[in-house]
């Protein structure tokens, strides 16, 4: 049985698993790049080590097979990232690599880029990853919900995120939970926002 429940840091080496299996529009992305922990330093490792309380885990008993996790203020999260954690990270994606992966270490020095035009309105933003055997059993609801209540009693008015224009299952599974296509979406990326009541 699959349980939800708070990130621990022994979870930490599970979430970068996820991470990178899950890496590529929801499929396996090992050996994608020249170092596998690219993407869970851009996308996962950076939330729960700030604010490990906005992380919940899948757990089957044995391994985290799935996550959510948050920052509440995407706006000082960006801050903190180009400040402090890139700069801690990014030694170790320097050098020959390919032009994919060099503009994704370059997105990822930008602090920009997490910032949409209807951040005040939508100030948290998530990243939620699911294994394959764990998908289909309503746990990527549970996540959200879980991560919405410890939100909203942080009275935080809204959440969002973004993801590839082409993830179509994704963008179902948002469309269900009630999250709205926002404007700033573009023609490869999506953006989806949803009030925390």
């Amino acid at each position: 049985m699959i349980t939800i429940r708070p990130y621990r840091p022994s979870d930490r080496s599970d979430i970068s698993d996820v991470c990178v299996r899950t890496g590529r529009t929801g499929l396996d992305a090992t050996g994608m790049y020249s170092n596998d922990n690219l993407l869970p330093d851009i996308y996962a490792l950076p939330y729960v080590d700030r604010e490990p309380e906005l992380a919940f885990v899948a757990d089957n008993g044995e391994r985290v097979v799935g996550y959510v996790i948050a920052t509440a203020d995407t706006r000082a999260f960006a801050r903190w990232f180009a400040d402090s954690w890139w700069p801690s990270v990014a030694d170790t994606y320097r050098g020959n690599v390919s032009a994919d992966e060099a503009r994704t270490v370059a997105a990822a020095a930008d602090p920009n880029r997490m910032i949409i035009p209807e951040v005040d309105e939508y100030p948290a933003h998530l990243h939620i990853d699911l294994l394959p055997e764990a998908q289909g059993q309503g746990l990527g609801r549970r996540l959200i919900d879980t991560l919405r209540a410890a939100l909203a009693e942080r009275g935080v008015r809204g959440l969002h995120l973004t993801m590839g224009a082409d993830n179509l299952n994704a963008g179902a599974f948002y469309r269900r939970l009630g999250f709205t296509e926002l404007p700033s979406s573009t023609e490869t990326a999506t953006t989806f926002g949803m009030p925390i009541d």
